[in-house]
């Protein structure tokens, strides 16, 4: 999908942020967290205070979608619900592993609730069950989950 022209523009506003002779990356992917506009603003704001530092999803979702799943180095534009732009991130790792074999650390850095191991499980083992039940899956403990560690690397858009 093309990206909107305020996304356009904020992408070339962190391009002209960077300083001279640094690479000036040429691609990214602009999308919002979660499935609802309350939790895109939660999430969102999470990142940019620096809480949220990785997120995860559901590898048959990608499939499903013929999305590319994150790459090292690769950018993403976070946007609210509405696709207005708020942060970018930078991806610094990818891992795919069953459900069940996500750990403490990838539920900490993802920043929600008491950012325990069992808040992770509980919260997501639902947001994939709703996206299973999209797709004619049933959730499974094994089912491949995609975390992306990342970093904040441009915010200057008007608080939310």
């Amino acid at each position: 999908m093309p990206h909107s022209p305020e996304t356009l523009a904020f992408w070339q506003r962190f391009l002209d942020s960077l300083p001279a002779g640094a690479p000036r990356p040429q691609t990214f992917q602009s999308w919002a967290f979660g499935h609802d506009a309350d939790v895109a603003s939660r999430l969102a704001a999470l990142v940019r205070k620096g809480v949220k530092t990785a997120t995860s999803g559901l590898l048959w979702s990608y499939e499903a979608e013929q999305e590319d799943t994150p790459e090292v180095g690769g950018y993403s534009v976070i946007t609210d619900w509405e696709g207005r732009p708020l942060c970018i991130i930078q991806t610094l790792e990818v891992i795919v592993r069953p459900f069940h074999e996500v750990g403490a650390d990838i539920a900490w850095e993802e920043g929600e609730g008491d950012r325990s191991l069992e808040y992770w499980r509980e919260v997501h083992w639902e947001f994939f069950a709703e996206e299973c039940a999209q797709l004619g899956r049933a959730p499974q403990d094994d089912m491949p989950v995609v975390s992306e560690r990342f970093r904040l690397v441009f915010d200057q858009s008007p608080d939310i």
